[in-house]
């Protein structure tokens, strides 16, 4: 008999104790890579045959073999099981950071980077966490593991800066290195043992076209696209909204986010809840987006001010949090097991390539049209999101599901 809590069905002590070893695994590996993203680019530029070009695509590379290896390493984890996939991931991410530590030249550094992005594991600890979870607590577990990456992130804002200024940047590689040993021996050692959450190589290899192109996966991989596209996009802005428009010093900006982030959560969490109890998981993705447009409009409308800056990033992050929680949750809903894998691989790799195109675009609009251009682009992305979303179909992931396991 299923135990339930006021907000629905509980998790039971097994999916509690995964949850927590793979929300630890990706936060001590997010560490790693979080606090580099202050400082890398400094230390990039100093570096023997080091050029503006270089020192950025020594900080981008990571992001390219993320993108390029998802889908592969989700395929892999299909085939052979998440946690041998998980841990050669961790081992080639150590392998770059080792390299990245030894570097004195742009090259060196470049090439540890590519190996760090190379451990592309985030698809496969994905899949292993909807393995190892209900589908009435997936949305659930999966924001466990959005706040503790988002945790993860804002410390990292702080512990950077701080450790490099005292043993250089090349600390902070030895670090990862370090972290990214701890999240083996979580994987390896901590995780419950589960002989269900390894899945068993499948009689009829499935058909990875058929993964990339069926309709309501599309829909997902898009969305992901377009929100990831939209969050970065927005933060090539905000920052210098915050610094020239309202007159606040960068390195007071940490004093906003992190409230923002905290207060936001007050939306989060009453449309997780939502979604555990709709049966038709659309509906809760729907308010999800149409609160991250709503966002959008009122940073493009007004953002003069700290305070009208932060009532619109509230509002923009209670909507984030819960689509970036709910989007891979109920696209392990629809994929069936023996395809999880791939369709994560998908998804998270579009992940990645919406935060370059946010990025690149977020740039060249505000160099163009400005910060009030960024808002506008975003704002329309975000429209157009919904409205592919309004014209999906209305099915009931708990329906497909129930062959998903």
């Amino acid at each position: 008999m299923r135990r339930k809590t006021g907000t629905g069905v509980a998790m039971t002590g097994e999916e509690r104790s995964s949850v927590a070893v793979l929300a630890g695994i990706y936060a001590v590996r997010m560490l790693g890579l979080f606090m580099l993203l202050p400082v890398l680019a400094l230390f990039a530029s100093d570096l023997k045959g080091a050029t503006p070009t270089l020192s950025g695509l020594a900080v981008g590379a990571y992001g390219v073999t993320q993108a390029g290896l998802q889908i592969p390493f989700g395929l892999l984890s299909d085939r052979f099981g998440r946690i041998p996939v998980i841990a050669t991931g961790l081992l080639i991410f150590i392998a770059g950071s080792i390299v990245a530590a030894f570097s004195t030249d742009i090259w060196t550094l470049i090439m540890g980077r590519v190996l760090q992005g190379a451990g592309a594991i985030s698809a496969a600890v994905t899949a292993l966490l909807a393995d190892r979870t209900r589908i009435e607590v997936r949305t659930r577990a999966m924001a466990i593991i959005g706040i503790s990456i988002g945790t993860t992130f804002m410390l990292s804002m702080i512990i950077g800066p701080a450790l490099a200024g005292v043993a250089g940047v090349s600390s902070l590689f030895w670090l990862s290195a370090a972290l990214g040993g701890g999240a083996l021996v979580l994987l390896l050692v901590v995780l419950p043992s589960d002989s269900k959450s390894e899945i068993p190589v499948p009689r009829e290899k499935p058909r990875f076209l058929d993964t990339l192109r069926d309709g309501e996966l599309l829909r997902l991989y898009i969305g992901v696209f377009l929100l990831h596209a939209v969050v970065t996009a927005l933060f090539v802005a905000v920052p210098f909204a915050l610094r020239d428009v309202a007159g606040m010093l960068a390195a007071e900006h940490w004093k906003i986010y992190l409230p923002v982030i905290l207060v936001s959560l007050a939306g989060t969490v009453p449309l997780i809840i939502l979604s555990e109890r709709q049966a038709d998981g659309r509906q809760s993705v729907l308010i999800g987006i149409s609160i991250l447009l709503l966002g959008q409009v009122l940073m493009g409308w007004q953002h003069g001010s700290i305070s009208s800056i932060a009532f619109a990033l509230v509002i923009f992050f209670a909507g984030f949090n819960f689509l970036e929680a709910r989007l891979p949750a109920w696209l392990s809903q629809l994929a069936t097991p023996e395809r999880r894998g791939a369709a994560l691989g998908i998804f998270a790799s579009c992940q990645f390539m919406g935060a370059f195109v946010g990025g690149t675009m977020g740039g060249w609009l505000r160099g163009n049209w400005g910060i009030g251009g960024v808002f506008t682009a975003t704002s329309i992305l975000a429209a157009v999101w919904l409205l592919l979303a309004l014209a999906g179909k209305k099915d009931i992931p708990g329906q497909k599901a129930g062959n998903a396991g």
